[in-house]
């Protein structure tokens, strides 16, 4: 490895940054739900970019199949949540974080 290289640190840097962001989305934003969504996405990717990281690494390929699963869970996650909201939009006229609790039982 040289000097101009890209090594294991910054790849795990940039997940920790996506990380945060994603833990920040969620967190500072309460009235928006697809916020929400597409921050639980970030955090995915940067779960993901550790996995690829550390399977080429490490010269394993398991880290990457395991990642292929969790990108099929977060398409899954999203069409499903996308297509939750639009059901909730239609019958409520809202999608606020605030006014899903009347979903309780």
């Amino acid at each position: 490895m040289g000097t101009g290289s890209i090594g294991l640190g910054h790849y795990l840097t940039v997940a920790a940054i996506l990380f945060v962001i994603g833990i920040l989305g969620i967190f500072l934003n309460r009235k928006n739900v697809i916020v929400i969504l597409m921050s639980i996405e970030l955090m995915l990717l940067a779960v993901n970019i550790n996995l690829v990281t550390f399977s080429a690494y490490l010269g394993d390929l398991v880290g990457q199949v395991f990642t292929m699963f969790v990108l099929t869970v977060a398409a899954a996650e999203a069409a499903i949540g996308l297509a939750i909201l639009v059901c909730f939009f239609r019958n409520r006229g809202t999608i606020a974080v605030e006014d899903i609790n009347v979903m309780k039982g």
